[in-house]
């Protein structure tokens, strides 16, 4: 498909790539100095051309290593809560900012755009932290990828949460931590108009693909996910508004 097909994006900027791309060599130094990080396979995800990586996400830390320690640059969907934190940062990195709590065409139009262009886009379909066995599955990657035609690659965190920790911990120095990158998911761009059933269809396939790379993730490294956030976690229970296309 080109730029001129539903969604419109010939208009859209795209994000900041400079920091994204020179940052990363010093950020992973950092990374690996602080937990032992093993990336498997690495090769599973298009060296050139668009990719939608999607990851579970049972911590804080998936986001920044899913961007900085994976085998290309990532423009990840991010909470609009972090670019309140740290924007100026957000922003020079790349990624991409997401209202959880209600529709956004303003970030489904840059992920399309970012694709359009080539590059890869992160996405967590869960829609927030939690137990990463996707209790939850949001149809964003899936309508991106009807879209685009781009693969979706799943990718496996394990580590990046200790069992019965808040999602906003991060492991002790020294945690080993694991990134398994899935076998990519593949569909055909679907030419506008794009039914909720056909995204719902394709959602439910993906969330299928994914559920079987998590067992494959499992049986590779022998990781267990860390279960349920705690009851009185803020993130427990939150709903996305990524269930509405991003």
């Amino acid at each position: 498909m080109t730029s001129g097909d539903l969604p419109h994006t010939q208009s859209v900027p795209l994000p900041a790539r400079s920091l994204l791309h020179r940052g990363r060599p010093t950020a992973r130094w950092i990374i690996r100095h602080w937990w032992k990080v093993q990336v498997h396979h690495a090769e599973r995800v298009p060296e050139t051309g668009p990719a939608i990586v999607a990851g579970n996400h049972i911590g804080v830390a998936d986001g920044p290593l899913l961007a900085i320690l994976g085998p290309r640059p990532v423009h990840a969907l991010t909470k609009l809560e972090m670019f309140d934190k740290a924007g100026a940062f957000f922003r020079a990195s790349g990624q991409i900012p997401l209202d959880r709590f209600h529709a956004d065409p303003s970030a489904v139009k840059t992920s399309i755009a970012v694709l359009r262009a080539g590059a890869c886009v992160g996405i967590f379909p869960e829609g927030t932290r939690g137990p990463g066995d996707f209790p939850r599955f949001h149809h964003g990657a899936a309508y991106l990828a009807l879209v685009t035609g781009a693969p979706v690659v799943p990718v496996t965190f394990f580590g990046t949460r200790d069992p019965g920790a808040g999602s906003s911990s991060v492991p002790a120095r020294g945690t080993r931590v694991d990134m398994v990158h899935g076998e990519p998911f593949w569909v055909p761009a679907q030419p506008w108009p794009r039914t909720r059933e056909q995204v719902a269809a394709t959602s439910a396939l993906l969330r299928e693909h994914m559920v079987a790379q998590l067992q494959a993730a499992q049986a590779l490294t022998g990781r267990s996910l860390p279960g349920p956030l705690p009851t009185a976690d803020p993130d427990e229970g939150m709903t996305s508004a990524s269930g509405r296309g991003a």
